[in-house]
């Protein structure tokens, strides 16, 4: 088998409305598909990335401990929403702060130099609002 590239990634959602809200109004992605309370969207650009991330390795990367707090749920998974440039990341965190969202933590750039807010969704997920420089290099060279 050869795997070609993510074709789908959907959080199990509890309550589609507030998960609903949360991607499309805190986020503004267009989820312009329905069946039922699925909501979906085909036109957002591909994953970039897939990693299996060590649970204690997210909780270095958000608390700076090697445990995750008992205090915060865990999450089952994390995604990561790519922005235009490194200042959109701040103003994209302070957004969500406005819009009455909690964040794990401020936008800050981690040693692997991507710049990153995250929290967690309605859901469960860990969310991050990111610049990751690598990913913008190739239109730079252009």
């Amino acid at each position: 088998m050869r795997v070609a590239f993510v074709a789908g990634f959907s959080p199990i959602v509890r309550d589609p409305a507030v998960s609903q809200a949360f991607y499309e109004d805190a986020l503004g992605l267009s989820l312009e598909g329905r069946q039922g309370d699925y909501a979906f969207t085909e036109k957002l650009a591909g994953v970039k990335h897939l990693g299996l991330w060590p649970l204690i390795e997210a909780a270095r990367a958000c608390f700076g401990t090697s445990e995750w707090p008992h205090d915060v749920p865990v999450p089952q998974a994390t995604v990561e929403f790519e922005l235009d440039n490194v200042n959109a990341v701040e103003a994209a965190a302070d957004e969500l702060k406005g819009r009455g969202y909690q964040l794990i933590h401020e936008a800050r750039t981690e040693p692997w130099t991507q710049t990153i807010a995250r929290l967690l969704s309605p859901e469960g997920l860990l969310v991050g609002v990111c610049y990751t420089p690598w990913f913008h290099e190739e239109t730079r060279h252009r």
